[in-house]
């Protein structure tokens, strides 16, 4: 149960209609009152002598009587959702949420006859929107400090009272939400994401590869973002604020996000506590960056958490950037899954409580982040073989932060770890497939021969079964593959493979003897994502034009093109047995 804190104004009637309306995309399913400050309150959807307006009128009426200062923004609004798996609350259910909600942000405390008016309205199965006026019935203002973090205590309550998924209380390492009107605003755009979105994405990449102040403001203002420096009177920068270009509002003004507003390790001082502790610039060729890189990680894996907890998470934040670097750097082949799970770890880069900035894990990682960064040239390369050995690494080091967020019992981060550790295994058998492809060299095939009488003609590509294939190509893992449920997923990888000409038995183990299989909790999804790096790179190699097709060398080249070479003249072509021209008779004068 996630009580959430939304965007507070002046119009309450205009928020109650909004709430009692259809919505903006017809999602609002019967609106309806479940609970209000007073039980004897008309519910406008059930009752003739209420009206919507009515209703707001009454929760304003204390405001209209403030004497003193009014408040600024006096409509409070809180929205109190359940997970899409919980089971359907009923409506005297949520009226005690409701009502326990209100208690525990100061809104109406109970037993206070002179608290702030409130109303709780249902339209959907999952929650409810809490609305009330900031005006106590003896004119003065409600105490709502902390208001959010004790609606979140009584949530918890609520979850192991009525049997919902529990959930942990904030601990402030969340990025913040998306706000409905962003999400509308970006699709009456046109946008795939909210600017928020974007620009947070923008500035975490600047501030994982940057090494100073001047570095990181300089790669915020190269990446095409507005950016405003927050300068002090004695000179020194104290803050920063971006925009997106033609993001602005009704006044025609830019929008601006200040960092902290993006994520919590995104203010200022989070973002200079990458370079506290400078580390020495390092530049390696393409090929040779991925394996020093590799060698850090490595190391660091094993030291992550071992010099105490604020170590390991100053360590793990180092981490979250090595991957954020990986992802700008990584081969185009695999670059989607590697920035997915730089989103997915980016909360568990943020572990609670103080940080360490001197730890021996974390010097390795930021290191690693180095290399890759300085070492801009492999940018663009589509050589997934020299990354494989790296890729297995930053596997290694999160799975290594997963367990260490598990000891602290840091349950979200950890999760989080997971599911980036799944995308980036991914991520190595789609490298591991695309490897494969590079080194094949297909055999030389047999001249088809015309079937004789009472001989089955050959399947059409696609046609033959695949179970078959699967038990020619790896009858180890046969048994263990037919029963997986990512077999139909396989299935239709080697059905397309077939239809473009390939031999699935062929390709099918040779990617299977290009990494062990024992160790993998679903095999044919492991094979089913080196098939789609092999599909890829064998798309990539015969779509591109003639002299820029990658090398079929496992360590890649420098990024400059071959000197052109002379062709020579063709050899001439020998004609198989039986297959010489046949020769007319002799003409004779």
């Amino acid at each position: 149960m996630i009580p959430q804190k939304l965007d507070e104004g002046t119009d309450t009637f205009g928020l109650l209609a909004y709430l009692y309306g259809p919505g903006r995309r017809d999602e609002h399913t019967n609106p309806h009152m479940v609970a209000a400050w007073d039980p004897y309150v008309d519910d406008p959807a059930r009752s003739p002598d209420m009206t919507i307006s009515d209703l707001a009128l009454l929760l304003d009426a204390p405001v209209f009587a403030m004497r003193g200062k009014k408040p600024k923004l006096h409509v409070y609004h809180v929205a109190v959702r359940n997970d899409e798996k919980d089971r359907i609350l009923s409506d005297e259910e949520w009226a005690e949420i409701a009502r326990e909600m209100m208690h525990a942000s100061g809104i109406a405390e109970h037993g206070d006859d002179e608290a702030c008016r409130w109303v709780a309205v249902r339209h959907a199965d999952d929650h409810i929107h809490l609305v009330a006026t900031k005006a106590r019935e003896d004119g003065r203002q409600p105490n709502l400090r902390g208001d959010i973090f004790k609606m979140q205590a009584a949530a918890r309550v609520f979850e192991e009272q009525l049997g919902l998924r529990r959930l942990k209380n904030g601990d402030k390492t969340a990025s913040r939400w998306r706000k409905p009107g962003e999400l509308e605003k970006a699709e009456r755009r046109g946008l795939s994401e909210a600017p928020r979105v974007t620009l947070q994405r923008t500035v975490r990449e600047a501030a994982a590869a940057a090494t100073s102040d001047a570095d990181f403001f300089e790669r915020l203002a190269a990446s095409g973002v507005r950016v405003k420096q927050r300068i002090a009177p004695d000179g020194n920068i104290t803050g920063y604020s971006v925009a997106m270009l033609g993001d602005r509002n009704p006044e025609q003004t830019p929008i601006w996000f200040p960092g902290a507003k993006l994520a919590p390790d995104l203010s200022l001082p989070r973002v200079r506590e990458r370079w506290a502790n400078p580390v020495p610039a390092q530049r390696a060729a393409p090929a040779e960056m991925w394996r020093i890189a590799e060698e850090k990680v490595r190391e660091a894996a094993g030291r992550l958490g071992a010099e105490g907890l604020h170590h390991g998470a100053g360590e793990v934040a180092a981490l979250g950037d090595l991957i954020v670097v990986a992802a700008i750097v990584s081969p185009r082949l695999v670059r989607d899954q590697i920035r997915q799970a730089a989103g997915e770890f980016e909360r568990a880069s943020r572990a609670p409580g103080d940080r360490a900035l001197e730890g021996q894990a974390r010097a390795l990682y930021r290191e690693s982040a180095q290399v890759l960064s300085q070492s801009a040239a492999a940018v663009g390369h589509n050589n997934a073989a020299a990354a494989l050995g790296f890729l297995l690494a930053l596997v290694q080091a999160v799975e290594a932060a997963r367990r260490w967020h598990e000891a602290q019992e840091h349950r979200v981060h950890a999760q989080a770890s997971g599911r980036a550790g799944r995308l980036l295994r991914e991520a190595v058998e789609v490298t591991a497939g695309a490897s494969a492809a590079r080194e094949y060299r297909p055999r030389p095939k047999r001249s088809a021969t015309r079937p004789t009488t009472g001989q089955r003609a050959a399947a059409a590509p696609g046609e033959r079964p695949m179970a078959g294939v699967v038990q020619q190509a790896v009858p180890k893992h046969a048994r263990v593959i037919l029963a997986d449920p990512a077999w139909p997923t396989l299935r239709n990888v080697l059905i397309e493979l077939e239809r473009s000409g390939e031999d699935a038995v062929e390709v099918l183990a040779t990617v299977a003897a290009r990494r062990e299989l024992s160790s993998a909790e679903s095999v044919a999804e492991v094979l089913s994502w080196r098939l789609v790096g092999w599909r890829n790179q064998r798309g990539a190699t015969a779509d591109a034009p003639a002299g820029t097709r990658p090398s079929s060398t496992a360590g890649g080249g420098t990024g400059r093109s071959a000197a052109p070479t002379r062709k020579a003249a063709p050899a001439p072509r020998r004609r198989p047995p039986g297959d010489e021209p046949r020769k007319g008779p002799r003409r004779t004068r």
